[in-house]
């Protein structure tokens, strides 16, 4: 079991939308259990948050998180990423295609999906692919990392 558990707040209520996506994009996946909110009409402090999401608890493979819908107050901003380490190109492309939705936030591999959340997607080895000012030279002008570029940069 993982000791830190990432845990995001979905302030526009699209958290159960959010996981059942994630889970499609990301291979052993599953959805452990989502509770939602209680009928407002019976407690004040539910109030407009019926049938919405109290707590889900997904794994994302084999990483555990936590997600709720919690109301415009705090909203998932850049601050936070979650870094996918690609076994290659094709891994690359797979998931940057599934998870890049805001092409004007895409830089250096760092890519937005329809949901706010932020991932670098990036290849296992990016250490040893920036090592020359030519290499992270080329890394800045990218959207979505090529790791050929990347290798041919002088």
């Amino acid at each position: 079991m993982n000791k830190i558990v990432p845990s995001l707040w979905f302030a526009d209520n699209n958290c159960e939308t959010a996981i059942n996506y994630y889970v499609t994009v990301f291979p052993n996946s599953t959805i452990e259990s989502i509770t939602h909110y209680p009928d407002s009409t019976l407690d004040q402090h539910f109030e407009g948050m019926t049938g919405k999401v109290l707590t889900a608890i997904f794994n994302l493979n084999g990483q555990r998180f936590m997600a709720l819908d919690g109301g415009p107050s705090f909203r998932i901003n850049e601050a936070i990423s979650f870094t996918i380490e690609c076994a290659d190109q094709q891994e690359i492309d797979y998931y940057w295609e599934r998870l890049s939705h805001v092409p004007e936030a895409e830089q250096c591999g760092w890519a937005k999906d329809q949901f706010g959340v932020s991932w670098q997607i990036v290849p296992k080895q990016m250490a040893e692919l920036t090592q020359t000012p030519a290499q992270i030279q080329a890394m800045l002008q990218m959207g979505k990392i090529d790791i050929e570029t990347l290798k041919n940069a002088q």
